[in-house]
């Protein structure tokens, strides 16, 4: 066993029984807004489309997608909000177990690169996902635009890795090493971030003199394209 009991998402579907679905929506929900980064967002989702595959969770497909992207469109919804009233506030204390400063400082330097799509990218982001929305609020980021690229965002992170477990679900190996493959799948998502990030050097790289990540703003500033 790699992972402790409630990291481990299969152990976590088992043990919430018919409500697994339910247990799900809600670990999905308080990992993308609620301050409380270390769940396993990605490999649960993973894990739900498996378990349909299988039919241990009684539950249509299509239905699970949709639910699964509300919840963590809401999640998302409810950091920037959270974001908007405090500030950065919650993040003083740097011997903290999930409020590091260091947590915030390192999401306002990727707001900082990537603009409004860092809501899209951040997805695929452990940690990253959890706090880029507190950010976006914090910076007073334009509410209509947070909530155009944070759907977009919550549409291809739930539904793709749910029907990416479903489709892997009837694969003898995949079920006999599902541990191994959620730790695989963790390393997986974050190829859209490498891919961005050395499409990124090469820009700057051809475009020397244009526009690079600006350092004007504090660190724990609003950016300049997260404002009204």
């Amino acid at each position: 066993m790699l992972m402790p009991n409630w990291m481990d998402p299969e152990y976590l579907l088992h043990w919430l029984g018919d409500w697994a679905l339910w247990g799900t929506l809600l670990v999905v929900f308080i990992e993308c807004g609620l301050l409380f980064p270390i769940l396993p967002g990605d490999s649960l989702l993973f894990a739900v489309g498996l378990f349909i595959a299988q039919g241990t969770i009684d539950v249509p497909l299509w239905l699970a997608c949709v639910l699964l992207t509300v919840a963590a469109f809401l999640g998302n919804v409810s950091g920037y909000y959270i974001g908007r009233a405090l500030g950065t506030t919650l993040f003083r204390n740097p011997d903290a177990r999930f409020l590091k400063p260091k947590y915030l400082e390192q999401t306002h330097e990727f707001f900082e690169r990537y603009g409004p799509r860092a809501l899209v990218l951040a997805r695929f982001v452990p940690i990253v996902r959890t706090f880029i929305t507190v950010v976006a609020g914090a910076g007073k980021m334009e509410a209509r635009k947070f909530f155009l690229w944070t759907g977009i965002g919550a549409v291809i992170w739930a539904p793709s890795i749910t029907l990416l477990g479903h489709a892997l679900g009837n694969v003898k190996f995949i079920h006999n090493h599902l541990e191994s493959a959620l730790i695989l799948l963790v390393l997986v998502s974050l190829i859209p971030m490498a891919v961005e990030y050395f499409l990124a050097k090469r820009r700057n790289r051809n475009n020397p003199g244009g526009d690079g990540p600006k350092h004007a703003a504090p660190k724990h500033a609003a950016t300049n394209h997260t404002t009204d």
